[in-house]
């Protein structure tokens, strides 16, 4: 390894660590399966740095990590992903912003909120997920998802569109379960 080749990884791939644990936990539903999927990707990343010649070095290495989790759930075989993501405490996040906490049922109706969100966005196929990881969390634009999908934009904006409305149902039937609950 060269020192060179480590201050560039350092530089251009290093800040979008994050970014790409978060794309791949979303996509595989297992924290320690993310883990080692990014772990995967930046070694590829690094191995092939010299192969990022004039591209923005976030959608080439998110379109690394998204390879490696396909790779990943078609050796599951045929996508079978596991459930199941745990979330930050928002009470602590509270806390540690100094403001005061909400009171417990505010806390425990934001919680429900989430996590039917939650629910909402892993019952989406991975290729509408991916697209809502992409554009709604990581705040990319169309052009930088469709390079890390290596599809059209349009095929970007038409997934995005299917997701969102297959959100929107599903979170209209909790909405409506929960006023007929009542």
């Amino acid at each position: 390894m060269a020192v060179g080749s480590t201050h560039l990884f350092e530089t251009l791939v290093s800040p979008w660590l994050d970014a790409g644990y978060n794309l791949a936990r979303w996509l595989l539903h297992d924290e320690a399966a993310a883990e080692d999927v990014l772990q995967d990707a930046s070694l590829r990343a690094f191995r092939y740095l010299g192969a990022l010649k004039g591209e923005e070095a976030r959608p080439w290495f998110l379109r690394i990590v998204r390879n490696a989790c396909y790779t990943y759930l078609e050796g599951r075989h045929g996508l079978n992903e596991l459930s199941g993501l745990d979330d930050a405490d928002f009470e602590q996040l509270q806390v540690r912003e100094g403001r005061t906490a909400p009171d417990p049922a505010e806390l425990l109706m934001r919680q429900r909120d989430q996590d039917r969100v939650n629910a909402a966005i892993a019952s989406l196929t991975p290729p509408l997920r991916e697209v809502i990881v992409l554009r709604e969390m990581e705040g990319m634009s169309y052009e930088e998802i469709a390079e890390v999908a290596s599809v059209p934009i349009g095929t970007v904006m038409s997934r995005l569109s299917r997701a969102r409305e297959r959100l929107r149902v599903t979170l209209s039937a909790y909405a409506a379960q929960e006023s007929g609950d009542r």
